[in-house]
């Protein structure tokens, strides 16, 4: 079982929008040495719904290249056509992805019965381990604790992360299926409490810019220290509110640019942070001594 924090990597790119690999490659032994327990490569934060399907999968493959089986890749493979996603997911197994992550399927707003069938048809197609993937302020369509219940029992599906940030939404769902999959959070200022429900894990924005302090936030919520992982979680607010300052990947591009780790890349219709939060997140990251 993948457990811990599991870092939603942004993808380095270069002024002109095309991917920076050797930033990349830099990144992934970053998050090796600072001790990530896993790794999401073109989620969210990957800017998955700008790269176009070659560099979606040309990045996951780097990715596990460079990882090279020290730590878990999980691609993201999400798509709001079933079959775009099947094929998503097919190439992230030919090119060696441990997991793949599955958003719902967003804008075309389907019903329950329809998220069911969509996650079980990309079961049936590939024979990889599945994370369902539930954030609903992204995609307008709420994922409900009974739907992955009739999900949980899927071989393939393995575990939800769950960005709600609801703590009765994560009760529910851990009491529903967490003997049969992992729940993680998807939620940076939830985690710990998610975690200490009996979640399994972070999918975590913030692991960006601060991989061992997320680390070390997630193992203490996992052994039970609530104490000592709230308080930690306390002195790391700041930096989550940071890096949402602005939609998500934007802030955290900028403070992994001041940081020194990728160049001021980002595609349309993304843009730079704005001037009157560049500040803001400056200020946090020196505040945390990561500049």
């Amino acid at each position: 079982m993948i457990t811990g924090s599991i870092v939603a990597m942004a993808t380095p790119m270069h002024a002109d929008g095309q991917v920076d690999w050797e930033n990349l490659d830099q990144l992934v032994e970053f998050h090796i040495k600072e001790g990530t327990d896993a790794i999401v490569a073109v989620g969210t934060s990957g800017e998955s719904a700008t790269l176009d399907t070659d560099e979606h999968i040309a990045v996951i493959e780097r990715v596990v290249k460079v990882a090279d089986g020290r730590r878990p890749v999980i691609a993201g493979t999400g798509a709001n056509s079933t079959s775009e996603a099947i094929e998503l997911t097919q190439e992230a197994k030919r090119v060696g992805a441990d997991a793949c992550l599955l958003v719902t399927p967003y804008y075309n707003k389907p019903p329950q019965r329809g998220l069911i069938k969509h996650h079980e048809a990309i079961a049936a197609a590939v024979d990889i381990p599945q994370i369902l993937y539930n954030v609903p302020g992204r995609t307008a369509c709420d994922m409900l604790p009974e739907t992955v219940a009739a999900l949980a029992d899927v071989e393939q599906i393995i575990g939800i992360k769950e960005a709600t940030g609801d703590m009765d939404r994560a009760k529910a769902l851990i009491d529903l299926v967490g003997d049969r999959i992992a729940v993680y959070s998807g939620d940076d200022p939830t985690a710990v409490e998610l975690i200490l429900l009996g979640g399994k894990g972070n999918i975590s924005v913030t692991a960006n810019v601060a991989p061992k302090l997320m680390h070390d936030l997630c193992m203490l919520a996992l052994d039970g220290e609530a104490d000592q992982a709230r308080a930690l979680n306390e002195k790391l607010m700041a930096l989550h509110n940071a890096m949402f300052c602005e939609a998500n990947p934007i802030p955290v591009k900028w403070a992994l640019h001041k940081m020194g780790l990728m160049g001021r890349g980002i595609r349309l219709p993304l843009v730079e942070l704005d001037d009157r939060y560049k500040s803001k997140v400056e200020l946090t990251l020196a505040a945390h001594e990561l500049i």
